[in-house]
């Protein structure tokens, strides 16, 4: 898998340990505020050894260097957590690690996109380089929304293909499923359940405290903990963690887009249960 902003074959020079986590999901599903949560999982006192955008790398980003990201992971001497945004037929699966597969309503997840890419500093260096290697450019907003979605669900199959090939895992013990929704409704129970799956406990007293951190408020105004996000986005931490809402394309999206959506969705869905299904 390789678009104008990430490629899964940097994963080539990974070096496993048995107690990796990954967090996977499409773009702007809640993928942050995951990695957030199971890092404050392993320091549960706040005591971070770094920003989460740091020690918690994304291994196939195009704007990190590949050499400078495995090396920083292999010099970690604590348990390591990564992201993913490719499905999951396109990242190594270990035996002893665990898997943390984040979802979002897609129209949610468009309307968090169409802001991100808005604010992204570096989108046209990025298809500059896409061009010239052969790969479609990112779809960038212009101020036309309705022809923005149009162009998402026509060259974006990141989306509908990595939460197809994740629900046909959702039987493998290594992979959990978290939802979006439900880290809104219910955070401490969705945390404790990522807790479970990860085999961390944590005291009882430590809780309160915990969740507090791990709020979407408290992260996005919390950029010691999250980073400086400043280099890549326009308003720094707050304009990548913009709102964290959902609904927004209720008022929006017509009748025919809804439609063309669902028309999109079930077609990657029919494509991997035709393919068996899994990995």
């Amino acid at each position: 898998y390789r678009t104008a902003l990430f490629d899964n074959s940097r994963w080539a020079e990974f070096v496993p340990r048995p107690d990796d986590v990954f967090v996977c999901s499409p773009p702007k599903c809640g993928t942050t505020w995951t990695q957030t949560i199971i890092a404050n999982l392993f320091w549960p006192d706040g005591n971070l050894p770094g920003p989460v955008m740091q020690i918690s790398p994304w291994i196939e980003a195009l704007f990190l260097p590949a050499d400078a990201v495995h090396a920083m992971l292999r010099a970690q001497d604590f348990r390591r957590v990564m992201k993913s945004h490719t499905p999951a037929d396109g990242i190594p699966w270990f035996p002893d690690a665990k898997y943390v597969f984040v979802a979002r309503d897609g129209r949610d997840a468009f309307m968090s996109l169409a802001n991100h890419m808005d604010r992204m500093k570096f989108t046209e260096m990025l298809n500059q380089q896409a061009r010239s290697d052969g790969i479609a450019p990112m779809p960038v907003p212009d101020g036309d929304l309705h022809g923005y979605f149009a162009r998402w669900l026509q060259t974006d199959g990141v989306f509908f293909e990595t939460v197809a090939s994740y629900w046909a895992m959702r039987s493998d013990p290594r992979l959990l499923l978290v939802h979006f929704n439900d880290l809104k409704r219910d955070l401490e129970g969705e945390m404790r359940r990522i807790a479970r799956h990860l085999k961390i406990e944590i005291p009882d007293r430590s809780w309160p405290a915990l969740v507090e951190r791990c709020t979407f408020e408290s992260m996005r105004e919390n950029e010691a903990m999250v980073g400086d996000l400043s280099f890549a986005f326009e308003g720094g931490t707050k304009g990548f963690l913009f709102k964290g809402t959902n609904g927004r394309w209720r008022e929006l999206l017509t009748a025919d887009e809804l439609a063309a959506y669902q028309r999109r969705g079930d077609a990657a869905a029919r494509v991997r249960l035709e393919a068996g299904g899994g990995i």
